[in-house]
């Protein structure tokens, strides 16, 4: 469905998207409001939603949207994408799956279509609760199994070590920011170590996700620089153009930023943040992957849970995308497989001393 408030807009987009079979316009919209009224009399698998529409924004309408789609993943396609990056990772917090900026007048077509299309491709089919859920492909090395029911994943979880946390590293892409905030939000005041994340995000949206974070975990928040100490309670974010990962200096640790291609390909990627956590802290560092496309930081899970410390991943069904968490889950490597508000009951119990479980 596409929803904007711009005829030309609406009817471009649904030529653009006209040229590629596997791919249908069921519904168009001029406003929020018609776009929920529409969602109850069908079904669609994406919503492309501008922003600025008069009446209800498509900001304030996205949480409705999301709950009528029932699984329906939301695009946003706007100018704001690009020039109020605010904006957009309001949007992103608030359940968007991706966002792309509308090309300037005189260039709405093109290679934009192209990539519309692929964006589309990516996010695939709406993950129904009566549908088997569509997920990325497995780790090569496994062997190919049926897809799961959401709520019936044939997954073996590891035995969760005890101990303080020295550590704490998130890593999320696609549908990741709303996850991340939720964890942060229902996390301990006092966990007694760093937090570090890595978000899939380019550079220019990293000062507005750092204060959104800062927001949701009432603690002091930086995009990390080289040199940085790591502190207790302090969280650190990757910027957009480099991995986070960490070097020894006397009896404090710092940040060393990196560029070198990372085995998953995206930049900055989880797997250096991982590894640098395993290497340093060993048995006190914890993992957490949360909703995203691809396997990025699955490699760095299995550095962390070789050097004994424990990975944790967010459950297919509050994943906006199961992608990195399955990868991880199937590989074997996590201690618990939760939504992000029960992930930080799990943080939790770890920093009160009882058992993981």
């Amino acid at each position: 469905m596409i929803v904007d408030d711009s005829p030309i807009a609406r009817s471009v987009l649904s030529r653009m998207l006209s040229g590629h079979k596997d791919l249908e316009v069921v519904a168009l919209a001029g406003n929020a409001d018609e776009a929920l009224e529409t969602l109850g009399n069908i079904r669609v698998d994406i919503v492309l939603l501008d922003v600025e529409m008069p009446g209800t924004s498509g900001l304030e309408a996205l949480p409705e949207i999301l709950r009528r789609g029932a699984g329906a993943r939301v695009i946003i396609v706007s100018s704001l994408a690009e020039d109020g990056a605010e904006a957009t990772i309001r949007a992103l917090a608030l359940g968007a799956a991706d966002t792309l900026p509308k090309p300037g007048a005189g260039n709405f077509g093109g290679k934009f279509a192209e990539i519309l299309a692929e964006r589309l491709r990516r996010i695939g089919r709406a993950q129904r609760a009566a549908e088997p859920a569509k997920a990325s492909a497995p780790h090569p090395s496994l062997a190919p199994q049926p897809e799961p029911e959401p709520d019936a994943v044939p997954i073996a979880l590891r035995d969760m070590p005890d101990g303080r946390i020295g550590c704490l590293a998130l890593g999320a892409s696609t549908g990741g920011l709303h996850a991340v905030s939720d964890f942060l939000r229902a996390l301990p005041e006092r966990i007694g170590a760093p937090i570090l994340i890595t978000q899939h995000l380019p550079v220019i949206f990293m000062p507005f996700f750092a204060r959104q974070v800062e927001a949701a975990s009432g603690r002091l928040t930086r995009v990390a620089e080289d040199g940085l100490l790591l502190k207790a309670e302090q969280i650190l974010i990757a910027p957009g153009d480099a991995h986070l990962g960490l070097r020894r200096e006397g009896a404090n640790v710092v940040v060393q930023l990196g560029h070198a291609p990372a085995s998953s390909g995206c930049l900055p990627s989880v797997d250096p943040m991982f590894w640098s956590v395993a290497e340093i802290y060993g048995r006190s560092g914890v993992g957490i992957v949360f909703s995203g496309m691809g396997r990025d930081g699955l490699v760095g899970s299995a550095r962390m849970v070789d050097s004994g410390g424990a990975v944790l991943v967010q459950d297919q069904r509050s994943s906006a995308v199961w992608g990195m968490p399955r990868a991880v889950a199937e590989a074997g490597l996590a201690c618990a497989m939760l939504k992000p508000v029960g992930l930080a009951g799990a943080i939790a119990r770890r920093v009160s001393g009882d058992a993981w479980k």
